[in-house]
Order: C-alpha cells, then sequence, then structure tokens
C-alpha cells in the first residue's frame, strides 16, 4: 500500500515538471533578494543625509526600482561593505567615493567650485557652480563619464562649503598657515599635498577623530562645511580665540554610488536625476546649519589675502590633477561650469583648467 502511494507522489510530480517544461503550468520562482544601499550619516538615522536617503528610496519605487537602506555612522565601514558585495549602494563623501568614479569625485577638489568677483566671495555663484556641474552629470550626455566598470553615480548632494576653522582668529593668512599642524583625511592624499605646499604639518584624521582632535589642540586648523559644527562640538575648540574663515575651501558633496549589476537598466539616470532635483533640499539644510553658528565665530578675511588664497588654490589644484591625484576630465568639466557663472574671470581666457 506505501509502495502505490510512493508511486502514486512520484508519478504525480513528473506529471507536475512536464507540464511546467511545456509551458502548461507556472512553476513558482525564488524571488531575487532586494538590493541594499548603504548610507553613511554621521549621526545615524536622526541625520539629514539618512533622511534623505529615506526619501530618495521611496522615489525610486515609482520607478520599479527597489531597495532597503542600511545605516552606518563609520564611513569607512560603509565603503568597505560596498567594495565586499555586502551593498549593491552606498551613500557617502566623495573623499571616500572618489575611487568608484574620478570625474565626478573632482567635485570636491579644492577651489574647484569658489568663485570670487570685485576681490569678494560670491557664495551664491559658488553655489551655482556646484548647481550647474550636477546638472551636467545628470544629462543622458554625460553618462558614460559617469560609469567606471562596473561602478555608476547615482547623484550627488552638496554638504555645504568648507570653511578653514582655527584656534586662533589670528591664523587668516596664507602665510599664518606655515608651521600650523592642520587635518587631513587620511583617505584622500591631496589634502596633505596642499598642507605641505603651503609649508604646513598635515595630520591624519578621519570623520571619527576630527571633532576630538581639533577640541584638544592636536591640530590647529580643520576644513569642515557648517553642518559638522554642532555634531562634531566644533565649538569647543573654537573658543573665544578661534574662528571659521568665510573662505570655502571647497564644497564637499555625498555621492551615490550603484554597482550596475544589481540594479535595471537605466536606474543609474533616474537615481542622477532625483538627487539634483534634492539641490534646493540641500542648500536648506546648508543654510539652517550656518545660521545655526554663534555671529561671533565667523571671520571675514582679510581682503588681501582672498586672491591669494585662491591663486594657491588654483595652482596646488592643477599640480595635484598633474600627479594623478585629481581627475583632469572632471576638473576641465567644471572650469567650464565656473567661467559659465563668472565669465569675466581672467581664467576663462584659456579653454581648460589641466592639459
Amino acid at each position: 500500500m506505501a509502495n502505490q502511494k510512493q508511486s502514486s507522489v512520484k508519478g504525480a510530480n513528473r506529471l507536475i515538471q512536464a507540464l511546467a517544461v511545456a509551458g502548461v503550468l507556472s512553476l513558482p520562482v525564488l524571488a531575487q533578494a532586494k538590493a541594499v544601499v548603504c548610507v553613511w550619516d554621521v549621526v545615524g538615522k536622526t541625520g539629514d543625509v539618512y533622511a534623505a536617503s529615506t526619501d530618495y528610496a521611496l522615489a525610486m519605487q515609482k520607478h520599479g526600482i527597489d531597495f532597503d537602506i542600511k545605516t552606518y555612522v563609520d564611513e569607512r565601514v560603509a565603503v568597505e561593505d560596498f567594495r565586499a558585495g555586502q551593498c549593491d549602494g552606498v551613500v557617502a563623501t566623495a573623499f571616500r567615493t572618489r575611487q568608484f568614479n574620478a570625474v565626478a569625485g573632482s567635485i570636491d577638489s579644492i577651489g574647484s567650485t569658489t568663485i570670487v568677483k570685485d576681490g569678494k566671495i560670491d557664495i551664491k555663484a559658488s553655489y551655482d557652480v556646484v548647481k550647474k556641474v550636477i546638472e551636467v552629470f545628470a544629462t543622458p550626455q554625460a553618462g558614460k563619464l559617469m560609469v567606471d566598470g562596473n561602478y555608476e553615480v547615482g547623484g550627488i548632494f552638496p554638504l555645504g562649503a568648507a570653511y578653514p576653522i582655527v584656534r586662533d582668529r589670528k591664523i587668516n593668512s596664507v602665510e599664518g598657515l606655515s608651521g600650523k599642524k592642520i587635518a587631513a583625511f587620511d583617505y584622500d592624499k591631496a589634502q596633505g599635498v596642499m598642507i605641505q605646499r603651503i609649508g604646513a604639518q598635515p595630520v591624519s584624521v578621519d570623520v571619527t577623530n576630527i571633532g576630538p582632535k581639533f577640541n584638544n589642540g592636536f591640530v590647529d586648523m580643520v576644513t569642515l562645511p557648517a553642518v559638522a559644527y554642532k555634531p562634531f562640538e566644533l565649538y569647543k575648540g573654537i573658543g573665544t580665540t578661534g574662528a571659521i574663515g568665510r573662505f570655502p575651501i571647497m564644497i564637499p558633496t555625498v555621492q551615490v554610488i550603484l554597482n550596475r549589476s544589481k540594479f535595471p537598466e537605466g536606474a543609474g539616470e533616474k537615481s542622477r536625476q532625483y538627487w539634483l532635483s534634492q539641490f534646493d533640499r540641500a542648500m536648506r539644510i546648508i543654510q539652517t546649519a550656518e545660521k545655526g553658528i554663534p555671529a561671533s565665530a565667523w571671520d571675514d578675511l582679510p581682503a588681501e589675502a582672498i586672491p591669494k588664497y585662491v591663486l594657491m588654490l588654483r595652482e596646488a589644484r592643477a599640480d595635484i590633477a598633474k600627479q594623478g591625484l585629481y581627475n583632469k576630465t572632471g576638473l576641465n568639466i567644471i572650469k567650464k561650469a565656473r567661467c559659465n557663472i563668472n565669465p569675466a574671470d581672467a581664467e576663462c581666457s584659456t579653454r581648460v583648467e589641466v592639459e
């Protein structure tokens, strides 16, 4: 009796398989695991980058692109998990993501988006350059530049102008930085090169210790955006003698990098367009952070120091590119954006920034 039942079950299984092969029946297919995007935010799930990323995930669902978000407060771990294949996408600073796409990473190079008019910093025009570059990178024509092997840039979100923040406000000129200890992210070699060019001493830091090293006097200066002021408690290091100089050394960004094999065709372009639409949101976050800093903490650089800073950054940027630490194509695209915003600048008499 038992043998008859087993024989009947086997016979039924063979019939089902035969019908499935013939297309009469559809056998259930195992669902593909949902993609995971690892998001770095220095304050975790209460931060602006995390909030923007959750909205991004919801927006992409309308395009049939579905993924989960995993949050990190340690950026290094987030990027390493992405490289190891534990994440299918990553949201992190361009300092870290430049390894996946050097063209897009160029936007965070020193002084590349800074605009000076009539001897004064034009911060609005500087942000206009950033937006122009993001617009260019979001176009279909730039699609190939946004792809490097299996990696694709899925968007760029500005963090805000990074200002020189010093423990002693008397340090307000290029000459005044000579011999001083300046924080340099150990994974962005260009920063160390720049610091050495001005005769200062680079001190290796990362996002986990840059605040304590500044606040406890291990470095004389850090370069950070206003959004870092409260999380890193920089007011402790500034105290009553320090200051934030109103000169944007660069405008750092957070960038989205996708593993192309884990997302549908065209996902990268849709993603870039979405993050372009979030530019005004980023500006509101930046403006709120800057307004939250006491007026007494800010310091305007002497007018005569500004041209020196601009020239210093321009020469250093070109030199660093020649060393292979900055991408020449990216820098030349950014120069076109600068000259589109500020065509009267003397630098616009030449076609490219770096040959």
